[in-house]
C-alpha cells in the first residue's frame, strides 16, 4: 500500500507543484493568506475532503475532514502558508502547505481500506500570531492521534527542539518639552527604553546559555529638539522550556519597572504576539518518520540530529497530541531559513522534488502509525509520560 501512496502523490505532482509555485509566487501575510487559503481549500474538495472555513474565527484557516468507514486513529497534516514582510516565502511555507496537502492525498488512496481519519489543518500566521496556538487552546487536537509536518531546508535533520518564546511589546509616556530651551520640565519616554536595554544586557549574563532575548525600538520620539513624551519598544523572549521562559519574563518586566522608576516614564507592557511553547517532539514516531525516509533512499548519515531553528506554535500542539516537526531537503546549496538566496532557491525545480518527497514520507508515516498497534501504542505511551501530566495553555 505504501507504494500506492506514492504512486498516488506522483499521480498528482503536476498539480501540487504548480499550487505551491502559485502560492510561492503570491506571498501573503499571516491572518491575509486568502489566496493561499482558498486554493488549498478548492485542491482538498476536489480531492474529496469535507472542508470547514473559516475555523475559530480565523477567515484564512480551514480544516479538511475525510473518515473512513473502517474506524481508526485519527492523523493530522499541517499546513502553513503565511510569507515573510519583503522577502515573502523564505521560510518555505509555500512548500510545507503543499506537502502537508499532498501526503493527505496519499493516504486517501488507501485509508478507507485501512481506517482511521485525516484531518488537513490550515494554520495561518506561524510567523506572527500563530493559530495552532488557537486551535490548541481549542482543543481541536485533544482526539488527534499524530500530528505532522515537515519543514524545508537545507539539510535533513530529524524532528528535534524548539524555544518557548513570549513576544512582549513596552510602551513608556513621559512629559514633552523642548529639549534645548527647557528638558528639565520633560520625561523622557526615549531614556526609559535605552535603559531598558541597557538593563537587559546586564541581565544576559544571568542567565542560563539556552536563553534569548532580542527586541527593537519601534517608537524612539519625533524630533530631536522636544523631549519624547512617548516611546516603545518590542522583545522576543525564549528559552528552551515554558518555565524558565516564564521566569526570565518576570525578570525582564522587572528591569522594565526599573528603568520606569529611573526617568519617571509610565510604564505600559503587553503580548503583543502569541506565546509559543517549546516543541516535545514524540521520538517513537520521529524514528518512524527517520525510517521511512531512509526507505526512500535518504542514507541516515545525511539526516541529521534535530537542532533548535527558534520558536514555533507547533510545540502548543505537542502539549495537546503527540507531534513532529522534522526538517527536509529541498536546496543543496548552504543557505538558512528566512534569506532572500533560501526563498529563490525554493522556487526551483529542486525544492519542488524535496516538497514531493516530503509528502510521500509523511503519508507513510501516517500509514505506519493507523496500520502498526504496537507503534501506536509506543508513541500513546511517550506523550503520557512526558507530555500529558504537564500541559500548558497559556
Amino acid at each position: 500500500m505504501k507504494e500506492r501512496i506514492q504512486s498516488t502523490i506522483d499521480s498528482h505532482a503536476g498539480e501540487l507543484t504548480g499550487l505551491s509555485r502559485y502560492i510561492g509566487d503570491h506571498p501573503e501575510l499571516g491572518n491575509e493568506e486568502w489566496k493561499a487559503s482558498a486554493r488549498l481549500v478548492e485542491a482538498l474538495k476536489n480531492s474529496g475532503f469535507e472542508v470547514q472555513t473559516p475555523v475559530l474565527d480565523l477567515p484564512t484557516a480551514f480544516l479538511g475532514t475525510y473518515r473512513a468507514a473502517k474506524p481508526g486513529p485519527t492523523v493530522a497534516f499541517l499546513c502553513e502558508y503565511d510569507a515573510l514582510p519583503e522577502i515573502g516565502h523564505a521560510c518555505g511555507h509555500h512548500l510545507i502547505c503543499v506537502m502537508g496537502l499532498g501526503a493527505a492525498i496519499g493516504l486517501k488512496s488507501v485509508i478507507d481500506e485501512i481506517g482511521g481519519e485525516i484531518r488537513v489543518y490550515g494554520t495561518p500566521a506561524e510567523e506572527t500570531k500563530g493559530a495552532k496556538v488557537t486551535m490548541s487552546a481549542a482543543g481541536l487536537f485533544d482526539d488527534v492521534d499524530v500530528a505532522l509536518m515537515a519543514h524545508p531546508y537545507y539539510a535533513y535533520e530529524k524532528s528535534g527542539e524548539s524555544l518557548a518564546m513570549d513576544a512582549l511589546r513596552f510602551e513608556y509616556t513621559g512629559k514633552a518639552a523642548h529639549a534645548a530651551a527647557s528638558p528639565y520640565e520633560g520625561v523622557n519616554a526615549l531614556d526609559a527604553v535605552l535603559l531598558l536595554f541597557q538593563s537587559i544586557g546586564a541581565l544576559r549574563q544571568q542567565l542560563r546559555s539556552h536563553a534569548r532575548i532580542h527586541g527593537i525600538i519601534t517608537h524612539g520620539g519625533k524630533a530631536p529638539n522636544i523631549i519624547p513624551d512617548y516611546a516603545a519598544a518590542e522583545f522576543y523572549i525564549r528559552s528552551a522550556n515554558r518555565p524558565y521562559t516564564d521566569e526570565v519574563v518576570q525578570k525582564v518586566l522587572r528591569c522594565a519597572e526599573g528603568a520606569a522608576l529611573q526617568t519617571g516614564a509610565a510604564l505600559k507592557w503587553s503580548n503583543y504576539e502569541y506565546s509559543y511553547d517549546e516543541l516535545n517532539t514524540n521520538q517513537a514516531l520521529s524514528a518512524a518518520f527517520t525510517a521511512n525516509l531512509t526507505a526512500m533512499g535518504v542514507p541516515e548519515s545525511e539526516i541529521g540530529t534535530g537542532q533548535d531553528h527558534g520558536s514555533l506554535d507547533l510545540g502548543n500542539v505537542s502539549r495537546h497530541c503527540p507531534a513532529i516537526h522534522p526538517y527536509i531537503k529541498v536546496v543543496d546549496e548552504r543557505h538558512l531559513l528566512h534569506t532572500v538566496e533560501f526563498r529563490d532557491l525554493a522556487m526551483q525545480p529542486r525544492a519542488f522534488e524535496g516538497m514531493l518527497l516530503g509528502a510521500k514520507v509523511l503519508a507513510q508515516t501516517a500509514y505506519d502509525v493507523i496500520t502498526d498497534p504496537a507503534l501506536l501504542s509506543a508513541i500513546r505511551e511517550e506523550f503520557a509520560r512526558k507530555v500529558k501530566g504537564s500541559v500548558h495553555t497559556g
